[in-house]
């Protein structure tokens, strides 16, 4: 049986709200940790990872002797402590030098890891450009088809967009798109289509380098109403090397996507569950089919028109008149 907590005042009943499972997810706060083995460069990544996340972003000051590995228990207590879902974690050693562990959590417990390792690194303040200032939504783009096809560019996919994705909004101007963020791969294998076997690691074919990149966006006069856009590079760069990885458990990522039923004015805009003989087009347009039986067309009531109208009393038209020759000859003679 689960424990239940009840508030003790309305400041503590108000957080305990504000924590419970929304139709509409808040901004995921994701929390920088760094281990007592951490390098300088780890910490220039942080410190340029963390001003990406602003103002969704919590950075840990002191060390701290962590393994998400090994012992996930103090980023349990963390998540609990800070109402965080994410947690990137800076650790070197001899055998995986210059590592981030990136975890996602769920219902305070981690959900699924992976760790990578940081090849190359130019920081922002590297970079003399100007900057998207904090709290802008960027804009995300992959560029392999890979991550939509091999299981751990997949999981590198879900795991940056949770990462990067900021808080949820229905529109957007053009001015608000100031920042884009391209993450493209080295050049593929072409035996790299499915995952290797752990079973024989003598099979294992070397993954492709991934690469982030991070640009502002220059809005220009183009002569038209809408202006040419330019990218110019802001930091950080990144060369990250996939190394190990944790996936979610079955039971655990399907209760983490199941979605809240939708009320019915939501299901009557064809955002709902779809309905038998409905659809919704393109441009929003819910469109239905009736079947009805069949009809007969002869005694369809249609639009009356006084041109075909019958004649009143028998009298002949003036066009019967001009046709029938025999009335013509009457009136000469």
């Amino acid at each position: 049986m689960l424990r239940t907590i009840k508030p003790k005042n309305a400041r503590v009943k108000r957080a305990m709200a504000a924590r419970e499972p929304k139709e509409v997810e808040d901004a995921r706060t994701a929390i920088f940790v760094r281990s007592t083995t951490s390098t300088e460069t780890l910490n220039g990544v942080m410190k340029d990872l963390m001003a990406l996340k602003k103002p969704h972003g919590i950075s840990f000051s002191k060390k701290n002797e962590i393994r998400p590995f090994e012992d996930p228990a103090s980023l349990d207590f963390w998540a609990t402590k800070n109402d965080a879902s994410l947690f990137v974690v800076a650790s070197s050693t001899k055998k995986r030098p210059n590592g981030l562990t990136f975890a996602r959590m769920f219902d305070n417990r981690v959900m699924d890891m992976m760790e990578v390792g940081v090849q190359g690194f130019v920081s922002m303040e590297d970079l003399k450009t100007p900057k998207c200032p904090p709290g802008h939504r960027p804009m995300i783009h992959f560029a392999s088809e890979l991550f939509d096809t091999h299981p751990r560019f997949i999981h590198v996919k879900s795991m940056l967009l949770d990462f990067f994705n900021g808080d949820p909004m229905d529109a957007v101007s053009l001015q608000g798109l100031g920042s884009v963020i391209s993450i493209s791969l080295a050049p593929t294998p072409p035996n790299l289509n499915l995952e290797p076997s752990s079973e024989d690691p003598s099979s294992e074919v070397p993954l492709p380098l991934i690469h982030i990149r991070c640009y502002t966006v220059r809005l220009l006069a183009s002569g038209v109403r809408t202006p040419r856009a330019e990218l110019v590079p802001m930091g950080p760069s990144l060369d990250l090397t996939l190394r190990r990885h944790q996936y979610a458990d079955e039971e655990i990522l399907k209760r983490a996507m199941k979605q809240p039923k939708l009320a019915k004015k939501d299901i009557e805009k064809g955002l709902g569950k779809k309905e038998k003989n409905m659809e919704v087009d393109e441009m929003g347009d819910v469109r239905a089919r009736i079947h009805v039986t069949k009809q007969n067309l002869d005694r369809l009531q249609t639009r009356k028109m006084k041109g075909l109208k019958p004649p009143r009393g028998g009298a002949r038209s003036m066009v019967d008149e001009e046709m029938d020759p025999v009335a013509g000859d009457g009136e000469d003679s």
